[in-house]
């Protein structure tokens, strides 16, 4: 053996890395590109329209469909509708007997309108035998045909769907049954199970009594005999059946889907069905898209005069990030609003800050002189930076994994865009920038001229920081006071004001025109702002039909609409004229508070593991903070609190998450290196060292939101505003709300500390060069 064969081999180790980065780095891409060409992304209503189906709910003989029983129906029909895999759609009550469903993108509305139309009700029950021997049936009993059609006669149900607590679809390869349905039921229902099959099991085989009806909308589907293995009175254990039928994969689904789902709580009927139009009109989609461009190009140029090369490599990076979340959204088959389609281009700009945290910290390996080249400075950049950027977008993950599990509707589809947004981010920093920024760095005609890479120097900001050195946290409280009083002024808004909630909340009235000649849906928007109603929303209907949809109007002011389309329509018929529920009902509203209460606490607990409690609180606490702020300003300047600002309050709780994770971060390492200095101190130098990237970052997201505020049109300005106020007030807090916090919990925890001697014990007093003080004598 060579006594240089270790060496070889470590050798070839070390190179073995950034082979595996760079196919990585070419073959992602690559295939997000032949994804993107070949899969077009589903659009939203708001982009496209989509089908609209009615449902009128009707009563039976032991259920009257009023109100309430509608307002069931629609979070029935909501479940449904997520289970099929249909995002962002809208489901409203309208009048106290009709659902509108409009779904966006589907390719086959009647199947969609069959699967939302069954009730599916489900039931067990004990055969009594044959129909025509015990003629008609007595009171409880029921005559229903078995899957060969014969008759049998049915005892009372012993189990129904509310006993269901799982369905799925398999398919039996070694038994040959094909695709089936696996239900599984709860404690109690199972124990039911058990009896219903015991009882059946001490009639002889091949008796109709040994079997097991199980209905489905007044159809018996499946009705086994219980296997002779069973004993009488014993029953089948483990609370589970099947459902077995012809089935092919799609109807085995549809079936699981809907046992699980629940039923109806009354039988629906499909009344209406046809092809509806955009809510934004062309014009205010293409003012929020070059909005989008603007912005996204100021971002990358921001990026480049800062960083220069390495930032003109980052910013490729991005627009690699931006295609691989394209991708991910079209082969996931995920629907995509102008909001959604902000807060993609937003998620751009916020996923400059891990390659912004990349380069800082190479910055100052390279200050520190303890790197004698450009490519060196930035590996240890990408692995000091590693931990901050892991940790700000695990808690991310979390929170965006809880949203999607438990939440429904579109905080759930919230979710999916934030995972892969996150998701995609990584790999655009940590894989595509770093081999593009140590390819360029090793370049010969790079390594002799350090400067044009951008990381030479700490910048003259950081250095003029860190010459004065301020004591940001010689008094916590404050700051902690200041702030206080910003919550305060901001909170009393929602009190003296009170929050003006939007359509989604409140519900609203339903008007429906069939107007003479066709109607331009963005001259309707523009005359109803006119008229004094600029946030009804308006979409085409069919051949000459117009909908508007607006809050609750009195008949004046319902006049007023329809004077205002009959101008632009000639002859105007009212269709119809029904007040409707909200989209965003109360068991929605319940899930996504559950959901995010549920998202903060894991993130929470995740923070005091990785770091401290203080921390974690620390976090929490200005995270509240920001979101009090934000609805506060929302109630003084009475914008409407929408589904698009729940949009928006839910990416700034991300961002203000991720600002003080990286302050923490920074704190938790000077920690680890310098026990003897005070914890203000140290809070104070993780302060100075992280805000470049804080301030860099943040301006990143402000060019982006600022384009959309000032050239976006209508929704997407109140979006881009909630965003931009959220981004200031999170770059404050994380700084003067997070770290002061932290400093007094720990100061609380450990007691008050007499000050140290400058010069003798206070290690940044040296730093800073302090004179040490004169001795003192008493003569």
């Amino acid at each position: 053996m060579s006594p240089h064969s270790p060496r070889r081999s470590r050798a070839r180790s070390r190179s073995g890395g950034p082979r595996v980065r760079a196919l990585i780095a070419l073959a992602v891409p690559a295939a997000a590109l032949g994804i993107a060409l070949t899969t077009p992304v589903r659009l939203g209503l708001d982009l496209r329209g989509g089908t609209q189906i009615v449902l009128e709910t009707r009563s039976t003989p032991t259920v009257v469909a009023d109100a309430e029983a509608t307002d069931r129906t629609v979070e029935v029909l909501r479940g449904r509708i997520d289970a099929l895999g249909v995002a962002e759609p809208t489901i409203v009550r309208s009048g106290d007997h009709r659902v509108v469903v409009e779904l966006p993108g589907v390719q086959d509305p009647k199947k969609a309108a069959d699967v939302l139309g069954r009730t599916a009700q489900l039931t067990v029950h004990p055969v009594l035998g044959p129909a025509e021997e015990a003629g008609k049936p007595r009171p409880g009993e029921r005559v229903l045909p078995d899957e060969s059609g014969r008759p049998l006669r049915l005892e009372s149900a012993a189990l129904t769907g509310q006993d269901v607590e799982g369905a799925d679809a398999r398919f039996d390869q070694q038994g040959g049954a094909g695709w089936h349905v696996t239900v599984d039921f709860e404690d109690a229902g199972g124990g039911r199970w058990a009896r219903v099959t015991g009882e059946a099991a001490c009639h002889p085989a091949g008796d109709d009594r040994r079997r097991v009806a199980v209905v489905l909308d007044d159809k018996i589907v499946s009705s086994p005999q219980v296997d002779p293995s069973v004993a009488c009175g014993a029953g089948i254990s483990g609370g589970s059946t099947q459902i077995t039928g012809s089935f092919d994969a799609a109807e085995a689904r549809d079936l699981a889907l809907l046992v699980e789902g629940g039923a109806l709580p009354v039988p629906v009927e499909t009344v209406e069905q046809r092809t509806i139009g955009a809510t934004l009109g062309d014009e205010a989609i293409s003012a929020g898209t070059w909005a989008a461009v603007i912005g996204t190009a100021l971002t990358a140029l921001f990026i480049v005069v800062v960083y220069r090369l390495m930032g003109a490599l980052a910013a490729v990076a991005l627009l690699c990030y931006g295609l691989l979340s394209y991708a991910a959204l079209a082969a996931i088959g995920a629907t995509l609003t102008l909001p959604g389609l902000a807060g993609f281009v937003l998620a751009i700009g916020m996923a400059v800050d891990a390659n912004v945290l990349v380069f800082e910290r190479a910055r100052e390996e390279q200050a520190a002189r303890s790197r004698p080249s450009t490519r060196s400075a930035l590996t240890a950049g990408f692995r000091s930076a590693f931990s901050a950027i892991a940790d700000s977008n695990i808690t991310t993950l979390i929170a965006a994994a809880l949203l999607f599990f438990l939440a429904s509707g579109p905080v759930k589809g919230f979710g999916v865009t934030l995972g892969i947004g996150v998701l995609a981010s990584m790999v655009s920093a940590l894989v595509i920038t770093r081999v593009l920024t140590e390819f360029a760095a090793s370049r010969p005609s790079v390594s002799r001229r350090p400067r044009v890479t951008g990381i030479a120097s700490t910048g003259p900001v950081r250095d003029a920081l860190l010459r004065r050195d301020p004591a940001l946290m010689r008094r916590p409280r404050r700051w902690l006071a200041a702030s206080g009083i910003v919550l305060v002024l901001a909170g009393s808004g929602v009190v003296a004001r009170g929050l003006d909630f939007g359509i989604e909340f409140t519900g609203g009235r339903l008007i429906e025109y069939s107007t003479a000649t066709e109607v331009d849906p963005e001259r309707a928007r523009t005359a109803l702002a006119d008229a004094g109603f600029p946030r009804a929303v308006v979409q085409s209907s069919g051949d000459h039909g117009l909908t508007v949809r607006t809050e609750e109007l009195t008949d004046d002011e319902a006049a007023a609409v329809t004077k205002a389309v009959g101008a632009l329509g000639g002859e105007t018929e009212k269709v119809r004229d029904e007040l409707i529920g909200p989209s965003l009902g109360e068991e929605l509203r319940r899930d996504a508070l559950i959901a995010l209460g549920l998202a903060l606490g894991a993130q929470l607990l995740y923070l005091a593991a990785r770091f401290r409690l203080l921390f974690g609180t620390a976090a929490v606490g200005a995270l509240a903070h920001d979101v009090v702020v934000l609805v506060g300003v929302f109630a003084w300047l009475g914008k409407p609190v929408d589904g698009v600002f729940l949009a928006a309050l839910l990416t700034v709780i991300g961002y203000s998450v991720n600002d003080s994770v990286v302050l923490f971060d920074r704190v938790r390492e000077l920690l680890g290196k310098d026990r003897g200095t005070p914890f203000a101190r140290l809070t104070d130098r993780a302060i100075l060292q992280t805000l470049p990237r804080t301030v860099n970052t943040g301006t990143g997201a402000v060019l982006i939101l600022a384009a959309l505020a000032v050239l976006a049109e209508g929704s997407l300005t109140d979006f881009a505003l909630a965003l931009l106020i959220g981004v200031v007030v999170g770059t404050y807090s994380s700084v003067f709300t997070a770290a002061p916090l932290a400093v007094a919990l720990h100061d609380r925890a450990t007691g008050p500390r007499a000050p140290r001697r400058a010069g003798r014990g206070d290690p940044a007093a040296k730093e800073r060069g302090a004179p040490r003080p004169r001795r003192q004598e008493v003569s």
